[in-house]
């Protein structure tokens, strides 16, 4: 196709911890900026890179998914070895772990029925070195049943104002839908899973830093519910450090119910 282009997709993983988030701005270096530069490298016109999510300063991703159009007249690698070109211009902290040719009208965005989310915290007096960068220290023993039965009451269609972040704008609605809302523990490390159709602006922190907090005591654990009806940000728990947080996963194709 001679003038026209190639669409890919592309399976992204990063840590977040020295970017200002996945989003391209005017201060900080964004996770979007780099890999964009790396695609200009080998593509001069790429164009820019339209992702699933936007992930906050400090937040890692295992799954996030984009994708860019190529001009047909500049691809030159084969699509199997694209992943392999794109990380050599790439630093170590981001990998493309896949990269094929999809449907000219595949959107990153608005074809995701869902994302899941992991949060890891280490419940133990002493930090684990190894995990200092990719989990929050929690050094109080937690209540694992008290978080695990308020974990509950986030399932659902809920509004979910009280446990996000303030925008500099109006949201159009704060309703969101969460499929999940799990917690796991292998000895000290507890993996807070949560999934839903889209997640407003530090909800999955909202949601955990309050969890958190039950587990500590400081909310009994039948106060989720009202923290909802709420919706207000004040009356919530603490937003959990971005750190601990990371796109798992994004999903395609039908809508779970």
């Amino acid at each position: 196709m001679p003038g026209g282009n190639v669409r890919f997709r592309l399976a992204i993983a990063y840590d977040g911890g020295a970017y200002a988030g996945w989003q391209a701005q005017a201060t900080g270096l964004a996770v979007q900026e780099v890999v964009e530069k790396a695609l200009r490298q080998l593509f001069p016109n790429a164009a820019r890179l339209n992702s699933s999510s936007r992930t906050d300063a400090g937040v890692h991703a295992l799954g996030m998914v984009a994708h860019v159009d190529i001009p047909a007249n500049e691809l030159r690698v084969p699509a199997k070895k694209l992943a392999l070109a794109l990380n050599a211009f790439l630093p170590e902290d981001i990998r493309v772990v896949t990269a094929a040719r999809c449907r000219p009208d595949f959107h990153a965005r608005f074809d995701a029925t869902g994302k899941q989310y992991r949060y890891f915290v280490w419940n133990h007096p002493a930090m684990n070195p190894l995990l200092r960068r990719s989990a929050w220290h929690v050094p109080k023993k937690l209540d694992l049943a008290a978080m695990r039965r308020a974990a509950v009451a986030f399932v659902g269609r809920r509004d979910f104002k009280s446990f996000a972040g303030a925008r500099n704008y109006e949201m159009e609605t704060t309703v969101r839908a969460v499929t999940r809302c799990d917690i796991k523990r292998s000895g000290p490390l507890l993996t807070f899973i949560i999934e839903g159709e889209g997640f407003l602006y530090k909800m999955c922190r909202g949601m955990t830093g309050t969890l958190v907090q039950i587990g500590l005591g400081r909310f009994p654990a039948d106060s989720i519910g009202a923290m909802l009806e709420g919706r207000d940000r004040r009356v919530a728990g603490m937003t959990a450090p971005a750190r601990g947080l990371v796109l798992w996963r994004v999903d395609y194709g039908k809508k779970k119910k």
